[in-house]
C-alpha cells in the first residue's frame, strides 16, 4: 500500500469494521485509465474555483453586525411556520445589523436547483472576489434542509461568505433554536471561560492515534498556555481518558464547558442500517474493539432532556459529524479498497436515502432546557490530510483549527472562525485548476493530484450547524495588546 495517501478516520456502524484505506495511484485509478474519463469529470467543481478567498473588502469589522451585515437565506417554498418560528432571532438581527439586514424569501430565495452565482447576481451582489457588506451580508444562515437546498450551494458560499445551516424537524425545534441565540446574545445565558479537548487514541487503531497525536494534543499546546493568561481554564480527556461517561460530563453533564473540540471516530454505515439518520455521525468513544458499537458511542438520544448545553458551541472532527450527502464522494477510492482487498464489501454509489444533517448537532441545537449556538462538524468522512501532509507520518499542520479556536476564544463570531477553512479549500481549488492542462496530456493523474483532491474536498466540507454571528456566550471576552502577541488577525 502506498503510504502517500491519507487515511480516513472512520468505522462501519454496522459490522464494525475500521476503514483505514490507503491506495496507490493505480489502485484508486485503474491502470491505463485516460485523462479525459469519468474520474477528471469529478474534478469539475474543483475546477470551476478560480477565484481566490477574500472574505470581506477592507475596513469593516467582522464583530459588528452592522459592519458585515447578517442575512438569512429560505427556500422559495419553506414553510411559514419555519419563517414565524425563527422571528425572535431574525429580529435580534435585524435590530443589530441595521440596514445591512437581509431576508432572502421568495422569488429572492433559493430556488431549485439553483447555484451561487445565479442566486446572488438575483439579490444584487457581486458573483465572485470579495464581500462588500454594503452590498449583501457576510454572514448568512440557510435554513433548510439539504435535500432542499443542498450542501453543494452551502459549500459554494462559504468561499466568499461566513455561512451556517440550520435544518430541524418541526416549527417548534427551530424557535426553540432561536430562543436559545437571543437568550445568549441577550447576556440572560453566561458560561465560564471553560474550554475542553476530548482525544479518543485506541490501541491499533491508527486513525485516532494520528487524530490524538498530530491534532488534538498539538491544538492543546497551542491554545492552553496563552490563553491561560487571559483567564481561561483547560479541562482534557485523552486517550484511555476519552470515554463515552466522560464524554456525557463534557456535553450537557456537570463539567460542560462553553468551548468543547473532540476528536474521535464518528459512526457510519450505509444506507439500509435502519439507525443511519439518528445515530450516523455519533462519537465513538475509547474502549470498542469491535462488535456491537452501540454502548461505546455519543449519539443523539444519549443528550438527556436534563443536559445542559445552552450557550455552548462544539468543534467535532469525525466522519460524518455534521452530516451524510445521498453521493458517496469517495467512490473511487472505496472501489480501490475492495480491489486491495477483495473480502471487502464493494462501495455504493448512494450511501443515504436523501443528504441529511446529523441527529446530535440538531438535538444539541434545539435542547428543551436550552440549545447550544453552533457546532461545526464535518459532512462526509473526515481525513487526516486536515492535518497531515500527505507521505510524512510525523506532520502535523493544525493552522485552520488553531485559527478557528483562538479566534472563537476571543469572541469572534463562528461563520469568520472558520476563514482559514475556506482559504485552503479555494487555495487547492486554484492548485487542481493549474494542473488541467498537465492532466489532459497523461494517462493518469498523479499522486500529488489525487491528494490535492482528497484534501479539497475534505476541507470543503467542514460545516458551521448554527447561526454563523453566534459567538461564545461568556462574561467577557479577551482584547487589547496580549491577542496582538499572540498573533490573531483583527480584521
Amino acid at each position: 500500500m502506498d503510504e502517500d495517501l491519507f487515511v480516513f478516520n472512520g468505522i462501519d456502524g454496522q459490522t464494525g469494521d475500521y476503514l483505514f484505506p490507503q491506495w496507490s495511484q493505480q489502485e484508486i485509478l485503474g491502470v491505463g485509465k485516460s485523462a479525459d474519463s469519468d474520474y477528471l469529470e469529478r474534478l469539475s467543481q474543483a475546477w470551476e474555483l478560480k477565484q481566490p478567498h477574500m472574505g470581506m473588502i477592507f475596513g469593516f469589522d467582522y464583530k459588528k453586525l452592522g459592519d458585515t451585515g447578517w442575512g438569512v437565506i429560505f427556500h422559495e417554498t419553506e414553510d411559514p411556520g419555519v419563517y414565524e418560528a425563527l422571528k425572535p432571532l431574525l429580529d435580534l438581527r435585524r435590530e443589530e445589523a441595521g440596514e445591512r439586514y437581509r431576508e432572502c424569501r421568495g422569488e429572492f430565495g433559493y430556488r431549485e436547483n439553483d447555484q451561487k452565482r445565479p442566486f446572488l447576481k438575483r439579490n444584487k451582489a457581486a458573483t465572485s472576489g470579495a464581500v462588500d457588506p454594503r452590498k449583501f451580508p457576510y454572514y448568512l444562515l440557510i435554513v433548510g434542509s439539504p435535500t432542499k437546498i443542498p450542501f453543494s450551494f452551502q459549500y459554494d458560499l462559504d468561499v466568499q461568505y461566513g455561512v451556517g445551516r440550520i435544518h430541524f424537524d418541526s416549527p417548534e425545534e427551530y424557535g426553540q433554536y432561536a430562543q436559545g441565540v437571543v437568550e445568549a446574545n441577550k447576556g440572560r445565558v453566561r458560561r465560564e471561560r471553560n474550554a475542553a479537548f476530548f482525544g479518543v487514541s485506541q490501541p491499533g487503531d491508527r486513525s485516532t492515534i494520528l487524530s490524538s497525536k498530530f491534532l488534538v494534543e498539538p491544538l492543546r499546546t497551542a491554545i492552553i498556555e496563552p490563553y491561560e493568561k487571559l483567564g481561561w481554564k483547560f479541562d482534557s480527556a485523552m486517550g484511555e481518558e476519552a470515554t463515552k461517561s466522560r464524554l456525557t460530563s463534557l456535553l450537557g453533564g456537570e463539567d460542560t464547558p462553553a468551548l468543547l473540540f473532540s476528536a474521535s471516530h464518528g459512526v457510519g454505515s450505509g444506507m439500509e442500517w435502519k439507525r443511519q439518520e439518528s445515530d450516523q455521525g455519533a462519537l465513538l468513544c475509547q474502549g470498542y474493539t469491535g462488535g456491537d458499537s452501540r454502548p461505546f458511542y455519543f449519539a443523539s438520544e444519549d443528550l438527556s432532556s436534563d443536559a445542559n448545553v445552552a450557550g455552548t458551541v462544539t468543534m467535532m472532527f469525525a466522519c460524518y459529524g455534521g452530516g451524510t450527502p445521498k453521493f458517496n464522494e469517495f467512490e473511487e477510492y472505496d472501489k480501490a479498497a475492495v480491489r486491495a482487498n477483495p473480502k471487502r464489501k464493494p462501495p455504493a454509489a448512494q450511501i443515504a436515502k436523501e443528504a441529511f444533517i446529523a441527529s446530535l448537532p440538531k438535538r444539541m441545537l434545539c435542547h428543551p432546557k436550552g440549545g447550544a449556538l453552533a457546532v461545526i462538524a464535518h459532512v462526509e468522512r473526515a481525513l487526516s490530510c486536515s492535518f497531515q501532509n500527505s507521505g510524512d507520518s510525523e506532520s502535523s499542520h493544525i493552522a485552520p483549527f488553531e485559527s478557528a479556536v483562538k479566534k472563537l476564544l476571543e469572541g469572534f463570531p463562528i461563520g469568520y472562525a472558520m476563514e482559514e477553512f475556506n482559504s485552503k479549500h479555494s487555495e487547492l481549488g486554484n492548485d487542481l485548476r493549474e494542473k488541467m492542462p498537465e492532466l489532459k496530456t497523461m494517462a493518469e493523474p498523479p499522486i500529488s493530484v489525487i491528494n490535492m483532491l482528497t484534501e479539497y474536498y475534505d476541507t470543503r466540507n467542514y460545516s458551521v450547524i448554527g447561526d454563523p454571528a453566534v459567538t461564545l456566550a461568556i462574561e467577557s471576552t479577551p482584547s487589547g495588546p496580549p491577542a496582538a502577541a499572540i498573533g490573531l488577525a483583527r480584521g
